[in-house]
């Protein structure tokens, strides 16, 4: 499955890749095993957004292919749908896939109005406030919905002092998240070549460029035109 364009940050066109890992280039697909192909379906076109894609003819069992937002998810029928464990409470910590939005207070809005039970997070960092929603697919595989990219992508490894001299610089979202970090790991190849410091700025320079804008009908978000993007939930 060809992904949509995105930020093509690092060796080969993909990801940031430091020297010895596997040679990967982004994600593909999450795979779900399902009580119901059917319902999980219409959960994922109807309340995601996902798009139903061509699956190999081959396959000799049920399942159903769906593409959006540049990651595909799976959907393989059960062969044993009463084994699987029925849905519980909605719990933050559990395993989840999480999706960016426009607009939480659309997301919130949207939800009430099909009926479908969430929970509310919010998480506060340095002033920034990030807010979550949760809530469960058909077969309790729980869903996100946040705006994660207020938060700063600050890396482990990244030098202090460089943070100090320039602590906004690490304040990215979407492709600079990836610039940010490719800019670390050139970074620290060169400071294995050379005992100078280099600049960080040319990485980051030619990265950025690299970073490309997912096309409208392979990546439409959660659209919210009457919605500031800026909205904030209260979660008191």
């Amino acid at each position: 499955m060809a992904a949509a364009a995105g930020c093509g940050v690092g060796v080969g066109g993909g990801g940031v890749r430091a020297p010895g890992v596997l040679p990967l280039a982004s994600l593909n697909h999450i795979s779900i095993v399902c009580r119901s192909v059917e319902a999980s379906l219409r959960f994922y076109t109807d309340v995601l957004g996902f798009v139903p894609i061509r699956r190999p003819g081959s396959f000799d069992f049920n399942g159903a292919w769906l593409f959006n937002y540049g990651i595909g998810i799976h959907l393989l029928q059960s062969e044993d749908p009463g084994s699987l464990p029925e849905k519980g409470e909605i719990n933050p910590k559990d395993n989840h896939i999480s999706f960016q939005c426009e607009s939480m207070v659309a997301v919130e809005r949207r939800l009430m109005e099909m009926g479908i039970p969430y929970v509310q997070r919010c998480v506060e960092e340095g002033g920034i406030n990030v807010d979550q929603i949760f809530f469960h697919d058909p077969d309790g595989f729980m869903i996100e919905i946040c705006n994660c990219d207020n938060l700063p992508v600050i890396p482990l490894a990244a030098d202090l002092q460089q943070q100090q001299r320039a602590p906004g610089a690490v304040q990215l979202g979407a492709c600079k998240r990836a610039v940010a970090a490719a800019a670390v790991v050139a970074k620290q190849q060169q400071q294995q070549q050379s005992s100078v410091v280099p600049s960080s700025s040319p990485p980051v320079t030619a990265a950025a460029a690299q970073c490309g804008v997912p096309s409208s009908t392979a990546a439409q978000a959660i659209r919210v035109a009457e919605e500031s993007s800026s909205s904030h939930i209260s979660c008191a």
